[in-house]
């Protein structure tokens, strides 16, 4: 028995579609940023935390 066996699917459903809408927004943010270097910079760093946790949310819907 895992750990996730007690997650409700349409739970991780709605953390992905929260997942999305974070992603969309820091790649918004990324296509305006190019006048602001340490914008830029940390877009990229939100980006890969947002990657993460895209991943953390399939790796359970798979199971």
């Amino acid at each position: 028995m895992t750990a996730f066996q007690n997650i409700d699917t349409e739970v991780l459903k709605k953390m992905g579609a929260g997942i999305a809408d974070l992603r969309k927004a820091a790649e918004s943010l990324e296509q305006n940023s190019a006048d602001f270097p340490a914008v830029h910079r940390n877009v990229k760093r939100i980006l890969a935390s947002v990657k993460m946790l895209e991943i953390n949310v399939s790796e359970v819907l798979d199971l």
